[in-house]
C-alpha cells in the first residue's frame, strides 16, 4: 500500500515553516562550511533580520533577486530570507561567464544582485553589461574590503530590527524561487517554483526513500543552485534538523575525500562521474575509514558497476536515481528496501510514472518508450518560455525527454535522452547501455556513445572514452575493448570506432554533453578528417 503523502496548507511559506520546526534545536549545528558554523538558532535569527532589510533596499513581494553564491552559510541565509520575505531569490549557476549573467538579469528583471567575493568581478561586469545600476549585496569576510557601493552581507544579515516583521503571507502556490535548467542542450530556461514545491520535494524523496533522521551529518557534491543540491542541502537536512556541511570549491575526489574523513558525514550526494573518479584516485580511503550510512546518486544513470564496486567499499548503498530542475528533485528511485545496482529502481511515493511509445501510446514491458511524470513538485513554467512551456508541461504530467524501458517487475532502467538515442541497423539502442559496458572494463574511466554517419549515409555507433591514469591508448587496447563489448552486446551495439579523450564534454552538474561530440564528428567531416 503506498504511503500517504502530506501536503502543506494553503497559507504557506516554506521559510517560516523551517524556522518553525526547528524553534527549539538552539545550538546545534545547522550549516558548517569552509570557515564557519551556523547554529540553528543563528540561522533563524539572521534569516529573519535578512528578510526585514530588504524592504529597505527598495525590494518589494514578487520581486526577483540574483543570488550567485558560492556554498556557505550565508546561502541559506540569503535563499530563506528571500522566500521569507515575498521576494523571489534567482539561485544561479557560479560557473558560467559574466555575459550569461548579464542575460539572466535581463531575463529574470532581478531588482539586486546577491554575490560572494571570488564572483564579485563578474557580477560587476554583468550589472555593467545589463546598463542597470542595481544593489549589490556582496558576502564578503570581514577584512576584505568591498566596492564603494557595495552592501556587506555580514551587515545586511543584521540590520532587521529586534521585532523583525512577520513571515509573507504567501500561499502554497505562490512563487517561491526560480532555477535556471542547466540542460544539456541550448538556452537555459528560467524554471519557476512555488512554496509548495519545496515542502513536497521533503515529504515524498526525503521522507520515503532518504529517510534522514535529526543525528545526520549531510554533505552534497551537488552545489545549492542546483535542483539536486538544494533539496540536498537545505530542504531535505532542515526538515529533520540535521547537520549540512558545506563545501565552497570545486567537488575533486580529493576535496570530497577531505571532508569526508575530516567531518564524518553519515550521507552523501553524489554524481556518476565523481563516484568513478573517487574509485580511481589512489587517495581513496581504505574500506571502513568513512561512516557513511547511505548514499545517493543522479544527474546521469549510475553505472552498475560503479555502484555495486563503490557501495561495497565504503559499506553503503548508493540510491541512484533520476529527477530534474522541472520536478524540483528525484520522483524515480532505488531504495534501501528496492535496490537493484543497473536500473534507476521504481517512483517515489508521491509521484506516477508513464512510458510513451514513439507513436505517443502506452510502451509495453520491454519497449523503450519516452518517460513522462506526474507529482506536486512540478514547476508552474518557464518564465516567458509559453512554447517551451506547453511542449514540456502536458497537464498534470511533464515530458521528462528521458527515454526508459520497464521490465515485468516495474523496475525501471535508463536508456539515454531523447535527443541521444540511436536507430542502427533499424533497431533503437540506448548508448547508456554500451556506455556501461566500456566502464566495466578495467581500463575505462568515462564512456559516451553517439552516432555517426557513413559513407552510404548509414547510422553507425562511435564511442568516445577516457582512460584510467596510467593507461595509455593504442589499437591493441582498441581492440581489446570492442572484443570485451562483443561478450555483453549484440553485434549491431558494438561501436566501430572507438576514440580516446582527455575528457568529456559535460554540464556543471556532470551531465556529458553528447551534442558537443556530435558537433565535433561534423566539423571533423567537413573538414575533410
Amino acid at each position: 500500500m503506498e504511503p500517504t503523502i502530506e501536503r502543506p496548507p494553503a497559507a504557506f511559506n516554506f521559510a517560516d515553516y523551517l524556522l518553525a520546526l526547528n524553534a527549539a534545536r538552539g545550538d546545534k549545528p545547522a550549516y558548517i562550511d569552509d570557515r564557519r558554523r551556523l547554529s540553528y538558532a543563528e540561522l533563524d535569527r539572521r534569516v529573519r533580520r535578512f528578510a526585514a532589510a530588504l524592504p529597505g533596499l527598495g525590494l518589494h513581494r514578487e520581486e526577483r533577486v540574483l543570488l550567485l553564491m558560492h556554498d556557505c552559510v550565508d546561502w541559506p541565509v540569503a535563499f530563506l530570507g528571500c522566500l521569507q520575505a515575498g521576494v523571489v531569490p534567482v539561485a544561479v549557476n557560479t560557473l558560467l561567464p559574466a555575459q550569461d549573467y548579464a542575460w539572466m538579469l535581463g531575463h529574470s528583471g532581478a531588482r539586486a544582485v546577491i554575490t560572494s567575493t571570488p564572483l564579485l568581478a563578474a557580477a560587476q561586469a554583468a550589472l555593467a553589461a545589463s546598463g542597470r545600476p542595481l544593489p549589490l549585496i556582496v558576502a564578503a569576510a570581514p577584512d576584505e574590503a568591498l566596492p564603494e557601493a557595495a552592501i556587506r552581507f555580514a551587515a545586511l544579515a543584521e540590520a532587521g530590527s529586534d521585532g523583525m516583521a512577520p513571515a509573507a503571507a504567501t500561499s502554497r502556490d505562490d512563487i517561491a524561487f526560480w532555477l535556471y535548467s542547466s540542460g544539456s542542450t541550448g538556452t537555459p530556461k528560467g524554471t519557476v517554483h512555488t512554496h509548495g514545491n519545496l515542502f513536497m520535494t521533503a515529504a515524498t524523496y526525503g521522507r520515503h526513500v532518504l529517510k534522514l533522521v535529526e543525528g545526520d551529518v549531510t554533505f552534497s557534491a551537488a552545489k545549492l543552485f542546483f535542483a539536486y543540491g538544494l533539496g540536498n542541502s537545505l530542504s531535505f537536512p532542515l526538515s529533520v534538523g540535521a547537520t549540512v556541511l558545506l563545501l565552497g570549491g570545486r567537488p575533486t575526489p580529493d576535496a570530497v575525500f577531505e571532508v569526508l574523513l575530516r567531518h564524518r558525514p553519515t550521507v552523501f550526494f553524489g554524481v556518476p562521474t565523481l563516484y568513478a573518479g573517487m574509485l580511481a584516485s589512489p587517495a581513496l580511503p581504505a574500506a571502513g575509514a568513512l561512516c557513511l550510512r547511505r548514499c545517493t546518486s543522479a544527474g546521469e544513470a549510475l553505472p552498475k558497476e560503479v555502484g555495486e564496486r563503490f557501495s561495497a567499499h565504503v559499506g553503503a548503498p548508493i540510491l541512484d536515481g533520476i529527477g530534474s530542475t522541472e520536478m524540483l528533485h528525484i520522483y524515480l528511485s532505488n531504495r534501501d528496501e528496492c535496490l537493484r545496482y543497473g536500473t534507476t529502481g521504481k517512483p517515489v511515493p508521491g509521484y506516477e510514472i508513464r512510458l510513451v511509445n514513439e507513436h505517443g501510446e502506452p510502451a509495453a514491458d520491454g519497449e523503450i518508450g519516452e518517460l513522462h511524470v506526474r507529482g506536486d513538485s512540478a514547476a508552474l513554467m518557464y518564465w516567458t518560455n509559453r512554447d517551451k512551456s506547453r511542449s514540456t508541461f502536458l497537464g498534470d504530467w511533464l515530458k521528462s525527454g528521458d527515454k526508459y524501458v520497464r521490465d515485468t517487475q516495474g523496475w525501471y532502467t535508463y536508456a539515454g535522452r531523447a535527443d541521444d538515442m540511436l536507430k542502427v541497423s533499424g533497431q533503437y539502442l540506448s548508448p547508456f547501455e554500451i556506455e556501461s559496458g566500456l566502464m566495466a572494463h578495467a581500463a575505462v574511466l568515462e564512456a559516451a556513445v553517439i552516432g555517426t554517419e557513413d559513407a552510404h549515409g548509414l547510422t553507425r555507433c562511435k564511442a568516445f572514452v577516457v582512460l584510467k591514469a596510467g593507461i595509455a591508448a593504442s589499437s591493441q587496447l582498441h581492440e581489446e575493448l570492442r572484443s570485451f563489448l562483443k561478450t555483453r552486446l549484440a553485434p549491431h551495439k558494438v561501436p566501430r570506432e572507438i576514440t580516446v579523450l582527455d575528457e568529456l564534454p559535460k554540464t556543471p552538474t556532470g551531465k556529458i554533453q553528447r551534442y558537443r561530440l556530435r558537433e565535433r564528428e561534423r566539423e571533423r567531416a567537413a573538414a575533410g578528417a
